[in-house]
């Protein structure tokens, strides 16, 4: 997903000086320090193992202590898997220079490298997750708006209520839910689909009341153990928003109340107020010599203190945005642009999440990337939707149920003395955020031609079968092969996240030039690269991925202060198509039969490479598909749109071909895309 965006071109420096025995004692206090943060973690949690046989139903993370750690792959296998997957993008001469590369290291300096993250994985947890975390995410010094952080949508055709606060009641409360039995550890441990293998639960526990603190070097993910307030945008203003009462959770219908408390306080923002969040959307380093300039003390850091330690962010946004209008496919790319960077100053990109509340009701989120993936956030949305409408609920006139406590304290105006100087700084990181932003191009579309029900009939993996569209549709635009990231999770393993499945295969592109240039045994050729993808996305969910390993392999050839030919190389490759898939994780808590209008449709994040496209999608019960798409207005190559039209084609051409009753020879060429472009025509 977003993490490709870093991935791309990373590198660091250790600035220790002295010789090579010193540089290997840095990287061995690094395998140290990974080790010691792990054992910490299995000390807090050793009293889980006991629930595992206590006869009690399973809790959040019953199983935690008996994951295994993720292993380490060999040397000979990664690099092989490797060169397979580059195959179908290089020409002979260059491929054969990147297998003398890899030969070159597979023999000299990789088996080296290879002991560290060996002792690693003896020591610690997991081999992968500090380092990417910190070297991935938190050393990034560019803006995490748009480059990392990802949003979530509300449902697509159904706002339950019209009336902003109502919404802001129940969604809120619903969060507060969530934390409840998260805290409880009451949520049902999460499985592979259909079975009762476990996932790891470790990215939970810093859903709430977390929040990213800049640095000049590396920013830090900061935890607190509790919060009963949250911190509230609107017109420029910030307020503390209590949610408890003498420790009891506050009603929908309370917090309508003070949200509408809110909306109604006429009050200015005092002088360089409005504009703050722009230092959280920009540049990192001005952030952070900002934040000790000026937040250090006084005021001004009791105010940042309580942004910065609520349980989340809340931002009531005076736009009306949704599937809306004479052209619902423009204003659904108005909602994803908004809930990605909003106006970049009205949202705390530092927070774990944002809830965004919109005029009309619709809401949506906005996620910080560093301390958990998708999947666990989008967990929580959806409990939080479906327990808004199908639990809560609202009364005839579209408020919350239950009475109104008009003896509450009203929420608190958080107060600032913002400098001229400061004001500057803002000044200039929301110039940086704006360019960014206005630069993003996004297409959002529903695809309602048909669904995985379709796509299951023929036999084959709506995954696979996407990842094949997607293939197509950048071919068919572009006349070549891109690599591609596709997220993958390793969350079978203690403490796992992701790994990359490089769904570009010499056999997804064997099929396409087959299917684009009139030849037979397309179909055949089709199930073979689907197969392909399967095994390839089976060896990354089970630790046998190969780019997190070579991304290791990196990092501690930076601690040695070595230089390696191949993994610079490797770690400089672009990804001009990045995807990710969505995953719908509690069917259970919806009704599509009886409320087929309360479809989820997923979210977004933003383009990782400056010519390339940023897809996510969200397979959405067994007849509805929805994509967001991004990419960069700078880029005279891409457009948005324009892929999300080949994707739709690519698409039905796909399921006519597997589903079709006429001999696959005798096909007319008129279902094929258009000529692919040449680089001269590009």
């Amino acid at each position: 997903m977003a993490e490709a965006h870093q991935a791309v071109a990373f590198q660091f420096t250790i600035t220790r000086e002295g010789i090579d025995l010193q540089l290997s004692h840095e990287a061995l206090r690094q395998v140290y320090l990974s080790g010691l943060r792990s054992w910490k973690k299995r000390v807090v949690r050793l009293k889980m193992l006991v629930r595992i046989f206590s006869g009690r139903q399973p809790q959040l993370y019953s199983y935690q202590g008996s994951l295994p750690n993720l292993p380490v792959p060999t040397i000979k296998d990664t690099i092989k898997r490797y060169l397979e997957s580059v195959r179908p993008l290089m020409s002979d001469s260059e491929f054969k220079r990147m297998t003398t590369l890899a030969k070159e290291f597979e023999d000299s300096l990789g088996s080296r490298l290879q002991w560290y993250l060996k002792l690693k994985a003896l020591w610690a947890s997991n081999y992968v997750s500090d380092w990417w975390e910190e070297y991935i995410y938190l050393r990034g010094r560019g803006p995490i708006m748009v480059n990392s952080n990802y949003y979530g949508m509300d449902f697509l055709y159904v706002t339950p209520t019209p009336i902003q606060a109502a919404r802001a009641g129940n969604t809120l409360h619903a969060i507060l839910m969530y934390r409840r039995k998260l805290n409880k550890e009451e949520i049902k441990p999460s499985r592979i689909p259909g079975t009762f293998i476990p996932l790891c639960a470790a990215q939970c526990e810093r859903i709430f009341n977390t929040t990213r603190i800049p640095g000049d070097e590396t920013d830090s993910v900061v935890h607190w153990q509790d919060s009963e307030y949250v911190a509230v945008y609107h017109r420029g203003r910030y307020f503390r928003l209590w949610l408890y009462q003498a420790g009891r959770m506050l009603s929908p219908r309370e917090i309508e109340h003070q949200i509408q408390r809110i909306l109604d306080d006429p009050s200015p923002p005092a002088p360089g107020e409005e504009k703050l969040a722009a230092l959280t959307a920009g540049d990192r380093i001005p952030w952070a010599q900002a934040r000790k300039e000026f937040f250090s003390s006084g005021v001004n850091k009791r105010s940042l203190d309580c942004i910065e330690k609520a349980a989340f962010f809340v931002s009531l946004d005076e736009e009306e945005q949704g599937m809306m209008g004479d052209d619902p496919e423009a204003s659904l790319d108005r909602y994803a642009k908004s809930l990605l960077h909003g106006k970049c100053y009205d949202r705390w990109f530092d927070k774990s999440f944002s809830v965004v509340l919109y005029k009309n009701g619709k809401t949506g989120l906005n996620a910080e990337h560093s301390w958990a993936d998708a999947p666990i956030v989008s967990h929580m949305w959806e409990y939080v939707l479906a327990t808004d409408s199908f639990r809560l609920g609202y009364n005839e006139e579209g408020h919350c149920k239950g009475d109104v406590n008009p003896s509450l304290p009203c929420p608190q105006r958080l107060t600032w003395d913002i400098s001229v100087e400061c004001q500057e700084r803002v000044r200039r990181s929301l110039a940086v955020a704006c360019a960014l932003a206005d630069d993003i191009d996004f297409h959002v579309f529903p695809f309602r031609d048909f669904g995985k029900g379709n796509i299951k009939k023929i036999r084959m993996s709506p995954d696979a079968f996407i990842q094949a569209a997607l293939q197509l549709a950048y071919y068919r635009e572009r006349g070549i092969f891109c690599l591609t990231y596709e997220a993958s999770m390793t969350r079978l393993f203690r403490e796992g996240r992701t790994e990359t499945v490089r769904s570009c295969t010499s056999e997804s592109c064997a099929f396409i030039k087959a299917l684009e240039h009139g030849k037979v045994s397309k179909r055949r050729l089709f199930r073979t690269a689907s197969e392909k993808h399967q095994l390839l996305y089976r060896l990354a969910m089970t630790g046998a991925g190969i780019d997190r390993h070579l991304f290791c392999l990196y990092v501690v050839s930076q601690y040695l202060g070595v230089e390696s030919p191949f993994l610079k190389k490797v770690l400089s490759e672009p990804w001009r198509l990045s995807t990710s898939q969505t995953p719908f994780q509690q069917a259970e808590l919806f009704d599509f039969v009886n409320h087929p209008d309360f479809i989820i449709c997923g979210g977004g994040f933003g383009p990782v490479a400056d010519d390339g496209y940023g897809v996510s999608y969200a397979i959405v019960g067994e007849k509805l598909m929805c994509f967001h798409i991004s990419s960069k207005h700078s880029c005279p190559q891409t457009d948005s749109h324009r892929f999300g039209t080949q994707l739709r084609k690519a698409l039905l051409d796909l399921l006519q071909l597997m589903s079709g009753d006429q001999p696959e020879e005798s096909r007319s060429e008129q279902n094929h895309g258009p000529k692919p472009q040449s680089k001269k025509e590009l």
